[in-house]
């Protein structure tokens, strides 16, 4: 057995820059596989996070509704589920806070708009979200996330 620097040939350790190019361009080829998938799944998980927070604040405002014979005005806004608006129409009967935390944001960041009495619903509320572009309308990521 001959040697190279004072080592015997069959017990080399390491790997060839050969093998290393080969485990990357394998890990490339997947990454570039399952990259797509992984991310489309973002925007979807995100719209159904939205439709989920929609939902628990429409169950506040009912219940708020339940209790003051109203739901809160544009100007009270869902922090009326929180703390008690000081200002009128004061509630009647306000036996809050009607969420377990704070309002949230929507999954983009940006929080829910509420109107009530609403465009969309005349004798309730419109809630939505404006999606991943800030903007009504939209496809895709894009689209709004309402109430109705």
């Amino acid at each position: 057995m001959s040697t190279e620097q004072g080592r015997p040939m069959g017990n080399r350790r390491g790997f060839t820059l050969i093998e290393i190019l080969v485990v990357i361009a394998v890990l490339a080829m997947l990454a570039a596989l399952v990259a797509p998938n992984v991310f489309q799944h973002v925007g979807t998980a995100k719209d159904a996070t939205a439709r989920s927070q929609i939902e628990l604040l429409g169950a506040g405002l009912d219940a708020y509704r339940l209790d003051n014979g109203r739901y809160p005005t544009t100007e009270q806004g869902l922090e009326a589920l929180q703390v008690e608006p000081t200002f009128e129409p004061l509630p009647s009967n306000w036996r809050g806070p009607y969420l377990r935390k704070d309002v949230p944001m929507d999954p983009w960041g940006a929080p829910f708009i509420y109107l009530s009495p609403g465009e969309a619903n005349p004798r309730g509320y419109d809630l939505l979200s404006l999606g991943a572009d800030g903007e009504l309308g939209g496809e895709g990521e894009d689209a709004d996330v309402v109430s109705w």
